[in-house]
């Protein structure tokens, strides 16, 4: 009873602070400035896209009919190392909110700091990992004192230039953690004892403004929970005075090296936005309207591709992508005119046939709306309603915003035109790495990749030596050792006296892998170097920090006079990265450094090469890609900036079929790309060329064939 009270008090204590406030709730919407809204967000990541796109990118957000901007906060770009930030170019929040409070939008702050988002770590700086007796999203002090000080970092970094909505800014909402009850059911009491603590905190910051937690089905009062999936039209709050949201409207889903591309049908998308409206829902958030790039190494998972397009309304280049821009801003539109209908009352629901039902909303000041549904698969239903018929096709929802008018597409194509082929190429072989070189380091045993790197690189050699006594029998039959590597992952290419002997890799299912396979060996030493290549850290899973990349073992040499060798515990030697990063042969002073083959010099189809051209751009202002389709994995740079990892020569696998819209989606429902590259194509933003002598650089881990690569222009055009 004493606990009931309590609670009851805190939430009366912020109901009386909101009614002079400019933003609280009620269990019918979020109330602004004292007035009821349904409101229609979008989110755009900041970092995903360019500082010259956020504009154009805002304006086609609200021309599609959206009041509201939602972003997460990333803090891994915002404190790359602990207590130095940064918050400029793409990270710069600050220009990028201001931008949407011009543009006439809200803003929800995802400030977790845990974002997930198919994100490197899952947006944790990888120094947090090494933060001593630290546990991540739990009940643990060293994690709950710098989660607090990152949230307090940008909570005040709001209020100093006024971006909440009680000082005059755009920020109605904020989100403290996200998608935890999961987490929490699995580790029980300390997951519970932590969510308390995180909404606490964050309500003691005093914003102003309402907070939520997504998927946080015991989110402590006045915290707000809310749904994240395709569908959420049959969620409830835990509250029967809080508003019904709905955070991630998942308008498609991610792409990863190695899998099919997902597509969610408009309609399907419309149809589960209709139904959550017409079922009490105040806020809906389409995750993602623009998806945008991961640009340089902040990919995640591992595995997950450097576009992020996410079958988006507003596709990866910034492009409007229709019919799914256009039928949702239908949509939008349809709301809109039904809005003072659907914040005054709960709605009425009649039965019109077997799968077919009548939701209807009616203010005492006359205000009527309804929500015609058929959630048949396969056929159309004519229902009688009010004064008249009306004819619903399957899978559907028909809105009617004054109870008697149904509201209603248009459709494009994506091409993408070469307009330079033919560079000009230059390449520089990437050496072995070799314990000699006195830039390593020696210790015993294998040590996991990213306590070596701290994630300042992909790359991490792993070098000893084997000694083959002159007697070794397969000297003389020809039958060769079987070296057996285990790994944690992510791929391995294996050289033998700076031959390669191998690559294997491991998928977003499984990142682990093995190889296993016959080294060619001669008397006295021989050289072995394992390339540990990291394809992104793990964004989500229970106690992700614990999880392990790299050579971890065993590795055995099975085959030799005196039987199978365990090498795990010999000395290795270690050396991070790359010499050509090391150069930094992706910038014009690093390039410079070393002689370039050309012509008949020019290496191709070999493993570790670097190619770098320069062209000039294109006039015009429709966005760039290139076409990496001839090459196998890797890195592209522009102008010194990171495009991020290619990896054209990972074919997605699965099945790829018709498409019906009708039916619950799934991610594994409409898929392309079967047999082709996951991802063929990689964003180039225009900001980052110049007119002339753009410096093109590719790193080449596997071998592929630079004289395929083109520059393509991303147009939209009509189609009927």
């Amino acid at each position: 009873m004493c606990n009931m009270l309590l609670s009851f008090l805190l939430l009366f204590s912020w109901l009386c602070s909101s009614a002079t406030a400019s933003v609280s709730y009620d269990h019918r919407a979020i109330v602004i400035n004292g007035k009821r809204r349904i409101l229609i967000s979008g989110s755009i990541h900041y970092p995903r896209s360019t500082p010259e796109m956020w504009p154009d990118l805002i304006q086609k957000a609200k021309d599609g009919g959206l009041d509201v901007i939602q972003t997460y906060v990333f803090w891994n770009g915002h404190e790359p190392s602990q207590g130095k930030y940064y918050f400029e170019d793409r990270y710069d929040l600050v220009k990028f909110i201001k931008l949407v409070q011009q543009a006439g939008l809200y803003v929800h702050l995802r400030i977790g700091p845990y974002v997930c988002a198919e994100w490197n770590f899952g947006g944790f700086p990888v120094w947090l990992k090494y933060v001593p007796g630290i546990a991540f999203r739990t009940d643990n002090g060293p994690f709950k004192a710098a989660m607090q000080k990152f949230t307090e970092k940008i909570v005040n970094l709001m209020k100093a230039e006024r971006l909440f909505e009680t000082q005059g800014g755009p920020i109605i909402l904020s989100q403290i953690e996200n998608e935890y009850g999961p987490v929490e059911w699995e580790i029980g009491a300390p997951g519970k004892a932590y969510t308390k603590w995180a909404a606490q905190m964050a309500v003691g910051l005093n914003t102003g403004v309402p907070w939520v937690m997504c998927k946080q089905d015991d989110a402590p009062d006045p915290v707000i929970d809310a749904c994240n999936g395709y569908y959420c039209e049959n969620y409830k709050p835990n509250q029967v005075y809080k508003p019904k949201l709905w955070t991630e409207a998942w308008t498609g889903w991610y792409t990863e090296f190695g899998g099919a591309v997902p597509h969610r049908p408009a309609e399907d998308m419309a149809y589960s936005v209709a139904r959550f409206i017409q079922n009490g829902g105040a806020f809906i958030n389409y995750y993602m309207y623009h998806g945008g790039t991961n640009f340089g190494r902040t990919a995640g998972g591992p595995f997950i591709a450097t576009s992020y397009d996410y079958d988006a309304p507003l596709d990866e280049y910034g492009l409007i992508r229709d019919p799914k821009w256009g039928h949702l801003r239908d949509l939008h539109r349809a709301i809109k005119l039904s809005e003072s209908a659907l914040v005054s009352t709960d709605p009425t629901v009649t039965k019109l046939g077997n799968n077919q039902e009548a939701h209807v909303f009616r203010s005492n000041s006359g205000a009527c709306a309804a929500f015609l549904s058929n959630y048949d698969t396969s056929s159309a239903a004519r229902v009688n309603f009010g004064n008249g018929q009306y004819d619903l096709p399957p899978w559907s929802v028909s809105i009617l915003p004054d109870c008697k008018t149904a509201v209603g597409g248009q459709r494009s194509q994506i091409n993408m035109v070469p307009v330079l082929r033919g560079f000009s190429w230059q390449s520089y072989n990437e050496e072995t790495a070799s314990s000699n070189n006195g830039d390593s380091t020696t210790l015993d045993g294998l040590w996991e990749q990213i306590s070596v790197t701290r994630d300042a690189t992909d790359y991490l050699w792993y070098l000893t030596d084997i000694t083959i006594s002159p007697n070794e029998g397969f000297l003389k039959n020809g039958q060769f050792p079987v070296l057996t590597i285990f790994s944690a992952g992510h791929a391995l290419h294996v050289f033998v006296n700076g031959q390669l002997s191998g690559s294997v890799y491991g998928g977003l299912s499984n990142p682990k892998l093995t190889f296993s396979d016959k080294i060619k060996l001669g008397a006295g030493i021989n050289k072995l170097a394992l390339l540990s290549v990291a394809v992104g850290l793990p964004n989500v899973g229970l106690h992700f920090e614990t999880w392990n990349a790299g050579v971890l073992g065993p590795v055995t040499l099975k085959g030799l006079n005196s039987g199978t060798w365990d090498m795990s515990k010999w000395k290795w030697s270690y050396k991070i990265g790359l010499k050509g990063e090391a150069l930094s042969l992706h910038t014009v002073s690093g390039s410079s450094s070393v002689e370039w083959g050309q012509g008949s010099s020019l290496a191709k189809n070999q493993p570790l090469t670097w190619y770098k051209t320069t062209f000039n751009a294109p006039g015009g202002h429709a966005p760039f890609a290139l076409d990496m389709n001839t090459m196998g994995k890797g890195q592209i740079w522009i102008n010194g900036r990171s495009i991020g990892r290619h990896w054209s020569a990972y074919k997605a696998r699965g099945n790829c079929g018709t498409c019906n819209y009708a039916g619950i989606f799934d991610e594994n429902k409409c898929r392309t790309n079967c047999g082709e590259a996951s991802q063929r194509w990689y964003h180039v933003p225009r900001s980052w060329l110049n007119p002339t002598g753009n410096l093109l650089v590719v790193f080449e881990e596997w071998g592929g064939d630079p004289s395929g690569i083109s520059l393509v222009l991303r147009t939209r055009g009509s189609s009927q």
